[in-house]
C-alpha cells in the first residue's frame, strides 16, 4: 500500500511542485495584494485628513481675513477724514461768509476726491490683505506639517511675521497720500469747469466717475505700466523697500526679503489686477446706486412715470450726498460696500489660489508636475 502511494507520488510530483509553486505563488500575490491595499487606504485616509486640516486652516484664515479688513475701516476712516477734512468747509458754510463760492468749488473737489479715494484704498486693503495673509498662513501651515521645517529653508518667526504685515502701513500712509494727490488731479480735470448751479443727472455723474477712474488707473508713474489697475500698484508697495542682498542678513531679514519679493510679485500680477478691476467695478456700481436713491423725481398725479434716471438737480445738491458717502464705503461692521467685496467669486478664488501655492510642500509639487 505504501509502495503505491510513493510510486504514485513520484510518478505526478512534477504536478504537485507546480500545483504547490502556483498556490504559494498566489498566497504571497493575495498577501501583497493585500498589503498594497492597506497601503494605499492608509495613503488615501492621509490624503483626506491632510486636506480636512488644509481646507479648514484654509477657512479660518479667511474669516481672519475678513475681521481684519473690517477692523482697519474706523481707522482709515479717520485716515481719510483728517487728510481731506470737508467737514471744515461745511462748517465755514453755514456762517454764510462773503467767500462762499470759492469754499463750495473747494468742497466740489474734496468730497468727490474724499468718496472716490475711499473706494480705491477700501478695495486695494481687501485684495491686498487676501495676498499678505494667505502667504503668511501658507507658511504657517508648512511650519506646522512635521519634520518639514528641518528639510525646507527657513521659516517665518513671529518676529518676521509682524514685520511683513506691517507693510500694510505703507499703503495707509504713503501711500494713501499719493493716491490722494493723484484722485485730486483727476478730480479737478473733470469737474473743475462744472458750474455748481448746473443740472447733473446719474448718467453725467457716471461718466464722470468713469473718466476719472481711467485717470487714475491708467496713468504710468514710477515704473508701473499702462493696463488694468496696474498703475495702482504704486500705492500699495514701497518700490524701494527691500533690503540689499548684498548686505549681512539674519536668517530672519533674508526670510522677510523673500516674503516682500513674494509679495511684490503677487501685487503686480495680472490675477490681483483682474481681481482689484472687479471690486472696483463692484463698488462703484454701488456707489452709484447710493448717490440714485437721492434723484428722487418730482411727480405730479400726471407724471408718475419719471424715471429718476432722467432726472438732473443742480450740482450743489449733489456735492453734500457724496460728501457724506465715506461713512458708507467705509463704514463700521456690517458694511454692505465691504461685504459684496468679501464673497466676490473672484476675490474667493485669488486667496484660495494664494494660499495653495504658499502651503504646498516640495513633494506636491513634483506630484502635481
Amino acid at each position: 500500500m505504501l509502495r503505491e502511494i510513493w510510486g504514485f507520488l513520484k510518478r505526478h510530483r512534477r504536478k504537485f511542485f507546480v500545483t504547490g509553486a502556483m498556490i504559494g505563488g498566489g498566497v504571497l500575490l493575495y498577501r501583497y495584494a493585500v498589503a498594497k491595499v492597506k497601503e494605499l487606504q492608509e495613503k488615501e485616509a492621509a490624503d483626506c485628513l491632510t486636506h480636512a486640516r488644509r481646507q479648514h486652516h484654509f477657512d479660518s484664515n479667511q474669516r481672519t481675513c475678513n475681521m481684519t479688513v473690517l477692523s482697519m475701516l474706523p481707522s482709515l476712516r479717520e485716515s481719510l477724514m483728517r487728510a481731506l477734512n470737508s467737514e471744515v468747509l461745511t462748517s465755514q458754510l453755514k456762517t454764510r461768509p462773503s467767500n462762499k463760492v470759492e469754499i463750495w468749488e473747494e468742497l466740489k473737489i474734496m468730497s468727490l476726491t474724499r468718496t472716490i479715494v475711499a473706494v480705491y484704498i477700501s478695495a486695494m486693503l481687501v485684495v491686498f490683505l487676501r495676498v499678505q495673509l494667505n502667504i503668511i498662513a501658507g507658511y504657517m501651515y508648512l511650519d506646522s506639517l512635521q519634520n518639514y521645517s528641518e528639510k525646507e529653508s527657513a521659516t517665518a518667526t513671529q518676529k518676521v511675521q509682524q514685520k511683513y504685515l506691517q507693510s500694510v502701513q505703507y499703503l495707509l500712509g504713503k501711500g494713501l497720500v499719493d493716491l490722494i494727490a493723484t484722485v485730486t488731479k483727476a478730480v479737478e480735470l473733470q469737474v473743475k469747469s462744472i458750474p455748481l448751479k448746473q443740472g447733473v443727472s446719474l448718467q453725467n455723474i457716471e461718466e464722470i466717475f468713469t473718466t476719472i477712474r481711467k485717470e487714475v488707473e491708467h496713468s504710468q508713474q514710477n515704473g508701473y505700466g499702462h493696463g488694468g489697475t496696474a498703475a495702482l500698484s504704486q500705492y500699495i508697495l514701497d518700490k524701494d523697500s527691500e533690503k540689499d542682498e548684498a548686505c549681512a542678513l539674519s536668517t530672519e531679514e533674508i526670510v522677510l526679503v523673500k516674503l516682500m519679493r513674494e509679495t511684490r510679485d503677487m501685487v503686480e500680477s495680472r490675477d490681483f489686477h483682474f481681481v482689484l478691476g472687479k471690486c472696483l467695478d463692484t463698488m462703484f456700481s454701488k456707489l452709484m446706486d447710493k448717490i440714485a436713491e437721492y434723484f428722487i423725481p418730482n411727480t405730479s398725479s400726471e407724471q408718475r412715470t419719471i424715471n429718476r434716471h432722467n432726472v438732473s438737480v443742480p450740482l450743489a445738491k449733489v456735492i453734500p450726498v457724496v460728501n457724506g458717502l465715506i461713512h458708507t464705503v467705509c463704514g463700521d461692521a456690517p458694511n454692505p460696500f465691504i461685504q459684496e467685496l468679501l464673497v466676490l467669486e473672484p476675490v474667493k478664488d485669488f486667496a484660495a489660489n494664494v494660499y495653495e501655492a504658499f502651503s504646498q510642500t516640495e513633494e506636491d509639487k513634483v506630484d502635481e508636475s
